[in-house]
């Protein structure tokens, strides 16, 4: 199990679910919750940041308030699977805000998108103009979320 391979301990499993639900807390009221005293919790907290265990904080915005509801799950065939290729797909791809999610997937097709954007003619458009753009695209398929039934991110590393 890569927890195993990465030496974490009880505690520092506690420290990263207690941060997955609020990544807000004081280092006090973090020791407090793992049973440790500050010290040794900060230099905890520091090593697994340093390790690249905690990647960052941030605010988790909630996208339906934004006006962000329309989710599409993008199948993506390229025209070329050759390394070059790929590197050039996945470069780009992670230069558009619209897309959530990136995959690559052994399958029928080569990669699947999450793609967020206002609405229909929105997504539209976006297909049209960014994703068929991209390099290699010889093909999508497209398939609406009618509606998120779980969406997290990962809360619990026992």
């Amino acid at each position: 199990m890569e927890n195993d391979r990465m030496g974490l301990d009880r505690f520092d499993k506690a420290i990263l679910s207690e941060l997955a639900r609020d990544g807000r807390m004081s280092v006090t009221d973090l020791a407090v919750r793992i049973g440790l005293s500050k010290s040794p919790t900060q230099a905890r907290l520091r090593k697994l940041e340093k390790d690249g265990v905690i990647l960052g904080y941030r605010a988790m915005l909630d996208p339906i308030r934004l006006g962000m509801d329309h989710v599409a799950f993008v199948e993506v065939r390229l025209s070329d699977t050759r390394e070059g290729a790929l590197t050039a797909f996945n470069q780009a791809v992670i230069k558009v805000p619209e897309i959530e999610q990136a995959h690559m997937i052994a399958g029928n097709f080569d990669y699947l998108l999450k793609v967020r954007t206002r609405d229909m003619s929105t997504y539209r458009a976006f297909l049209g103009e960014t994703i068929s753009h991209l390099p290699f695209v010889a093909s999508t398929s497209t398939y609406v979320a009618m509606e998120a039934v779980k969406e997290a991110v990962l809360a619990d590393v026992t």
